[in-house]
C-alpha cells in the first residue's frame, strides 16, 4: 500500500499517523517544506521517503512530487494531510491521481464552506443555528485553500437591510465569521445594530456568514469512521465557551476529553456523519449542548450542530484522547486505512461488531484535561506546587509553540483525573491569578 502523507512534520505529533501506517507495512511517502535535516529522528523514521517543495501551497510542485512517488513506487492508494488547511490540496490530488479513498473535488466545498454545512444539516434534520449569508464571491472567482481569492475581492454583499431583518427575526447577539475558516480567526460577536453597521463599514474581503447566537458549552464528537461511515471510534470533548474571547481578551484555555460520550450526542454524532458521507476519515464534529432552551432547536442539555471539520481535533487532542480512553488513536486510524477495521485486545472488529466488545471495557476510561497560561500574567500557583499536586497524573507538560501562543497558551498542562470535581480543581490551580 502507497500512502502519500503531506505534512508529516506539522502538527508535530502526526508523524505518529505515519509511524503506525508504517508498522502495518504501507510506503508511507511524506511531502513538506521542512528541509529534511529538519526532521526529529522519529519523523524520519515514520516515512519510507520524504520529498521536499519549496512551498506546500504550490500545487504544481506538491502534484510533481506525489507524480514522482508514483512512478517510483506505483499507484497511489491513500493521499492525506490532517490538515484543515490542505484538505482542498489534498481533494485535488486524489481527483487528479484517481485515487477514491478519500473527498474529491467534487464534495470538498460541503466540508469547507460554512454555508454548504448547513444546508446538510437542514436536509437531513440536525437542529442547528440559523444563517445568513452575507456576502459571497461572484461565480468564477478562483478561491485560495484558506478562503481568499486568488484574483481579488470579487464580493456582492446583501443590503444591511436583510440582515437586519435577520436579526430582529433571531434577536442579538450574532456571529459574524468567514464563510471558510477555522477556529475563531476573524470572527466577531455583535450585540446590536450598531455593531453591525461598523463590521459593514470594515467588512473583509472574503465571504462571510452571519448565525444566530446560542448559549451552549462548546462539545466536539471526534471520531474514526469505516468506509461504510460506521464508527471505529468515538470521543467527546468539552471546549471553551468561546476560542475567540480567547484571543481577544487574553483569557487561559481550558479543555477536556470525557471518558464517555452521552446518547444524545452519540446518536447526532453518527447522524452527521451518515448525512456528509463521511468515509474513511478521522472525523472533528462541533456541537452547542444547550445550557439556556432555544425556540426551535432544544430544551437544556440538548445538542445543535456548529460545523463539521474532516481531520482531528487540534493541538494535543488525539493524545488526550489516548490518555482519557487508555488506547492509541492512530493505530486506529491506522487499522482504518488497511483493513477498515479495529484492533481490540488483539482481534479486528468491524464497526458493527464494535459496540458489544467495548460494552466489556465500559468503566475504564477517565477525564483528560487541558490548562494553560500566558505570559505577563502572575499566576497564584508555582509551576513546583501543580507538579507537587499532580506530578504522577501529569501526562504531558512544556512549552507551546509560539504561533500557539495566542490561542493555547505558552505553557501548557495536561493531567489524566478520574472525575470532574478534580477537574475543576485542576483548572483553577493552574489558572488562578494573584489579585
Amino acid at each position: 500500500m502507497n500512502v502519500v502523507f503531506i505534512s508529516p512534520n506539522f502538527p508535530s505529533a502526526y508523524w505518529n499517523f505515519c509511524d503506525r501506517l508504517k508498522r502495518r507495512g504501507a510506503n508511507v511517502l511524506g511531502i513538506g517544506d521542512a528541509p529534511y535535516d529538519m526532521l526529529t529522528d522519529s519523523q524520519k523514521a515514520s516515512l519510507t521517503e520524504y520529498y521536499k517543495v519549496g512551498s506546500l501551497s504550490d500545487y504544481g510542485e506538491v502534484f510533481r512530487a506525489a507524480a514522482f512517488f508514483s512512478f517510483k513506487y506505483g499507484k497511489i492508494d491513500w493521499i492525506e494531510s490532517m490538515n484543515e488547511y490542505w484538505l482542498e490540496n489534498d481533494a485535488r490530488l486524489r481527483t487528479d491521481f484517481n485515487v477514491c479513498t478519500g473527498l474529491k473535488e467534487d464534495r470538498i466545498a460541503f466540508i469547507k464552506e460554512k454555508a454548504l454545512m448547513k444546508k446538510i444539516y437542514i436536509e437531513n434534520g440536525i437542529p442547528t443555528a440559523r444563517q445568513f449569508i452575507l456576502s459571497s464571491y461572484r461565480e468564477g472567482t478562483l478561491v485560495n485553500p484558506d478562503g481568499t481569492a486568488q484574483d481579488g475581492s470579487l464580493l456582492s454583499v446583501r443590503p444591511m437591510s436583510e440582515v437586519k431583518e435577520f436579526t430582529r427575526d433571531v434577536g442579538y447577539p450574532v456571529i459574524v465569521k468567514p464563510n471558510i475558516g477555522v477556529g475563531a480567526t476573524n470572527t466577531w460577536k455583535l450585540e446590536c445594530d450598531a455593531d453591525l453597521e461598523r463590521f459593514y463599514e470594515g467588512m473583509p474581503s472574503v465571504p462571510y456568514v452571519c448565525e444566530e447566537f446560542i448559549e451552549g458549552d462548546i462539545c466536539s464528537y471526534d471520531g474514526i469512521t469505516d468506509s461504510k461511515c460506521d464508527m471505529l471510534f468515538e470521543s467527546m470533548t468539552v471546549w471553551p465557551p468561546s476560542v475567540m474571547d480567547i484571543v481577544l481578551k487574553d483569557l487561559d484555555l481550558m479543555y477536556y476529553t470525557c471518558p464517555d460520550v452521552p446518547e444524545k450526542l452519540r446518536v447526532l454524532g453518527r447522524k452527521t456523519v451518515k448525512a456528509f458521507d463521511v468515509k474513511s476519515r478521522f472525523v472533528h464534529l462541533e456541537f452547542f449542548r444547550l445550557t439556556k432552551p432555544r425556540k426551535g432547536l432544544g430544551e437544556i442539555g440538548d445538542f445543535v450542530a456548529l460545523e463539521v471539520n474532516m481531520r482531528p481535533a487540534g493541538g494535543f487532542t488525539p493524545d488526550m484522547m489516548d490518555y482519557a480512553h487508555s488506547l492509541d488513536v492512530y493505530s486506529i486510524w491506522a487499522d482504518m486505512v488497511v483493513s477498515d477495521r479495529r484492533e481490540l485486545d488483539g482481534r479486528l472488529y468491524t464497526a458493527s461488531e464494535l459496540d458489544e466488545a467495548l460494552l466489556r471495557r465500559a468503566g475504564t476510561d477517565c477525564f483528560c484535561v487541558y490548562a494553560s497560561r500566558k505570559d505577563g500574567h502572575a499566576y497564584m500557583y508555582p509551576h513546583e506546587e501543580i507538579m507537587s499536586r499532580y506530578g504522577s497524573r501529569m501526562v504531558m507538560q512544556g512549552e507551546m509553540p509560539e504561533m500557539n501562543w495566542p490561542q493555547m497558551g505558552r505553557y501548557m498542562y495536561t493531567a489524566r483525573l478520574s472525575d470532574i470535581g478534580e477537574v475543576k480543581d485542576f483548572i483553577t490551580v493552574v489558572h488562578e491569578r494573584k489579585r
